[in-house]
């Protein structure tokens, strides 16, 4: 059984398709990179995943639950698997560190203050970060420290899923290398699930299993990261290899 499994999955805002019948599937594991240019709909696939929006048709699996039409209670127990990093962070700049990574794990719960930083640090240091930082502010950061921050926020309640939304967006080479390492690590090490949406084509070959091209609302193609240069598709060649000229209008 798929982990996820999306079956014609249409969505449209206004007279604009944004999907047309999305169907892909992504096993326990698996890392899933969803490439396609700004637009394509690859933010409203993963909001549909999660029940943020509701499709107009199509089904959307997670662990063989239908979660199209789900009430409030059971997709919050879906949500409890899912982990989210944001493409510019979105963490609290009135918050320390230590409750920025903690954030959804006081959900409802009361637990103490020292526990919360242990558990803190301990993420902290799993996306190289150390306990020097629990007090500061997301200010006080730079922006590579930040992306490893909601990263350890995500990774903090054990998810089984996490959707990593342009993860290396505004880094620097290197950075964004740490971060990618940081996502295998997390696929390869612990066995999550991950599904991420990116415009890097280097960290799309590091990061993933498989890789599926978003095109005027369809998944047009897909296939191992090794064949993404060498796809035999004109519309995923002349996005990876960024050409002005080709199909895409």
């Amino acid at each position: 059984m798929s982990k996820i499994l999306l079956s014609n999955v249409a969505k449209r805002f206004g007279d604009k398709a944004v999907l047309d019948g999305v169907n892909l599937s992504v096993d326990a594991g698996e890392s899933v990179t969803i490439i396609g240019q700004s637009g394509s709909g690859k933010s409203v696939t993963i909001k549909c995943i999660i029940g943020l929006i509701r499709p107009d048709s199509g089904s959307v699996r997670i662990d063989g639950e239908e979660v199209t039409g789900m009430g409030d209670r059971d997709l919050n127990r879906i949500r409890s698997k899912v982990g989210m990093l944001f493409q510019g962070g979105a963490l609290f700049d009135s918050l320390p560190v230590w409750r920025n990574v903690t954030f959804a794990l006081t959900q409802g719960k009361v637990i103490a203050a020292k526990e919360m930083r242990r558990i803190a640090e301990e993420n902290l240091e799993r996306v190289g970060l150390d306990r020097t930082i629990l007090d500061l502010r997301p200010s006080e950061l730079s922006g590579g420290m930040q992306k490893r921050v909601a990263l350890a926020r995500a990774i903090a309640p054990k998810p089984e899923i996490i959707f990593f939304d342009e993860p290396t967006t505004g880094l620097d080479p290197i950075r964004a290398d740490v971060i990618n390492d940081l996502i295998v690590s997390l696929t390869e090490d612990i066995g999550i699930t991950a599904i991420t949406i990116t415009h890097d084509m280097a960290s799309a070959r590091k990061i993933a299993h498989r890789v599926a091209m978003l095109y005027e609302g369809r998944i047009i193609w897909e296939g191992p990261r090794e064949r993404l240069y060498d796809s035999g598709n004109p519309y995923v060649d002349q996005f990876v290899q960024g050409r002005a000229e080709g199909p895409i209008r």
